[in-house]
């Protein structure tokens, strides 16, 4: 048995599970798929899960964070500042301040909190020009970590998710398997039993060629890329208008 019996989970899009469809038509993601772990034999375990899709950092701290502390659970896992980072003017020190901010507070309050790195971008068409952004935001993420006693999920590390399977068609946002690796990476930080295999080797299969990759790349560009960027240009976001999926501390 585990010592938490109560769980949130904050963050953007990563953490509220797209690309990871449930059977009711919602998304599920690493953060349910934990959740599942740490109810495993505990009838009495809540979970609740804030995150919207694309909701900054300065969103997640001014609203989700409180709710959190409100709420007091045992663990907290906090995700964020990627929309920040893809953004022009994502400046990594300004955004660990804030970051700094929200998990002060939740320490204050009881919580342990899991810290979460930014992917490595490495290989990642446009995404891999912010690839020192990302990297100068893990060394703040990674002292924020030390200086609060906080475990780490160093999703940077995980070479295992630079497989295109790990990935859906957007190429932002993790497959149901990436999802997968991830809950089972959390669970290993956590020392739970079942977090083994975040790392196994993907199945060998035939590598596509140069001329089918390209067309991969043209494809993705206009279905997805250029439909993102319209929105930048609008002022939109992708959780405009919406709520979080679990809000309330429940039962599984």
């Amino acid at each position: 048995m585990h010592r938490w019996k109560t769980f949130v989970a904050i963050g953007d899009s990563f953490t509220e599970g797209l690309d990871d469809p449930a059977p009711d038509g919602s998304y599920r993601g690493w953060a349910d798929r934990l959740a599942a772990m740490l109810a495993e034999g505990n009838p009495d375990f809540r979970y609740a899960n804030t995150a919207v899709r694309g909701k900054l950092l300065h969103q997640i701290v001014q609203d989700q964070v409180p709710q959190a502390v409100a709420a007091r659970p045992d663990l907290v896992a906090f995700s964020g500042g990627g929309n920040d980072i893809l953004r022009p003017g994502g400046d990594p020190d300004a955004l660990a301040d804030l970051y700094e901010r929200g998990v002060r507070e939740l320490r204050a309050a009881g919580c342990e909190v899991l810290v979460f790195t930014g992917f490595d971008t490495k290989g990642t068409p446009v995404m891999s020009s912010l690839r020192g952004r990302v990297a100068t935001y893990n060394s703040h993420l990674r002292a924020i970590a030390d200086r609060y006693s906080c475990p780490v999920v160093d999703l940077w590390s995980m070479t295992v998710l630079r497989d295109s399977r790990a990935w859906s068609e957007d190429r932002l946002h993790l497959s149901p398997e990436g999802h997968q690796r991830v809950a089972l990476r959390v669970a290993d930080v956590l020392g739970l039993p079942s977090g083994r295999g975040w790392d196994a080797p993907w199945p060998q299969v035939e590598q596509p060629d140069w001329v089918s990759l390209r067309r991969a790349d043209l494809k993705w560009a206009r279905e997805h890329l250029v439909p993102w960027l319209g929105r930048r240009l609008r002022g939109e976001s992708s959780g405009d208008g919406r709520q979080a999926k679990r809000p309330d501390l429940l039962p599984l």
